[in-house]
């Protein structure tokens, strides 16, 4: 690890003052991510801007119903959080499926947004990674990819992002809040994680240097009634192969309003709208899940290896609708 400075922030203004000061300087929240980088190599600051104590740590309703969360509020208080069990359930069963206790303690909500693939190519600096080094080559492409993505890649990079937490924030219509040094802006989440394209290295549509300060979840009745599931290789913590994001609004046996993203299929959170079409004004019935399930996997992709995701995310899709409408039934 090579050396590096260290400065606290006292404030959001001067956060961003301080990273704007050194082009190789990095925010550090919980660091979950960003030392285990700085560790394998992968990432080299001169520079790193503590966070954590800034006051961007809290969850509150907003005026219009919705939910304010700040960017250094921890997994763990985030899941614990009534409003966001009570309202956005699959957000709290997302996060609480991350990661491990301790892990959740640390991490914070502008860290996990943030955080970068786990793709082993990536973190290997003796191999070549686009998304590491643009321009050096995707490996993965003829070698390991068994739980790369299926959607949305393209012939430069198919790793996956890793979030639990950003698969539920995308179906629920998320906003992040940044600063910068121009001032305060805003982006859904739909535009907050860039297409990946020929340049995997632009990962976000953040603005250089940003601090993000939180993300806000919009009044949305449906998302009370959802659902996350993870299925990963293992039982224990351990990342995704492939996970749902659902919310379902169903009346007389006929589906008024879904919401549905996919984990661990593409280089972001991954809102399935073509499903979402299908869904909407359909019965609510495990043929109809399975249809829009086909409608937004018929644009999926998969290497050699890969394959079975399409099969794993269909029948994911059919039985957390499934469970979701069974309760609605009641």
């Amino acid at each position: 690890m090579r050396e590096f400075d260290y400065r606290r922030a006292d404030d959001v203004s001067g956060a961003v003052a301080l990273l704007g000061a050194d082009p190789d300087a990095r925010y550090l929240g919980g660091g979950t991510n960003l030392v285990d980088l700085m560790k394998s190599g992968v990432e080299r600051p001169a520079r790193l801007v503590d966070v954590r104590t800034l006051p961007l740590d809290r969850i509150e309703p907003a005026d219009d119903g919705g939910l304010r969360i700040g960017s250094t509020v921890t997994n763990s208080d985030l899941a614990a959080h009534p409003l966001v069990r009570d309202r956005y359930p699959a957000l709290a069963q997302a996060v609480l499926a991350g990661a491990s206790g301790q892990l959740r303690n640390m991490a914070t909500v502008g860290g996990n947004l943030l955080q970068r693939t786990r793709c082993g190519y990536f973190t290997d600096v003796t191999r070549p990674c686009n998304k590491r080094v643009p321009g050096s080559g995707c490996p993965a492409l003829t070698g390991e990819h068994h739980n790369h993505a299926v959607l949305g890649a393209s012939d430069h990079c198919v790793a996956v992002h890793p979030s639990d937490m950003g698969v539920a924030l995308a179906a629920f219509d998320a906003v992040v809040s940044y600063e910068t040094a121009d001032g305060p802006g805003e982006l859904t989440l739909a535009d907050f994680y860039l297409p990946v394209g020929d340049t995997p290295h632009r990962e976000t549509a953040l603005p250089p240097g940003a601090l993000v300060t939180g993300v806000t979840l919009p009044p949305l009745p449906v998302a009370a009634h959802s659902r996350y599931r993870k299925v990963r290789e293992r039982a224990s913590y351990a990342f995704a192969i492939g996970s749902v994001a659902a919310a379902l609004d169903v009346s007389d046996g006929v589906v008024r309003d879904a919401r549905l993203a996919f984990g661990a299929v593409a280089s972001r959170p991954w809102r399935a709208r073509a499903a979402e079409r299908v869904l909407t004004g359909a019965p609510a019935t495990a043929e109809y899940f399975a249809a829009a399930a086909d409608a937004e996997l018929a644009a999926a992709r998969p290497l050699p290896d890969n394959g079975y995701k399409v099969t794993l995310m269909r029948n994911l899709v059919v039985a957390v609708l499934s469970e979701l409408a069974e309760e609605a039934a009641r």
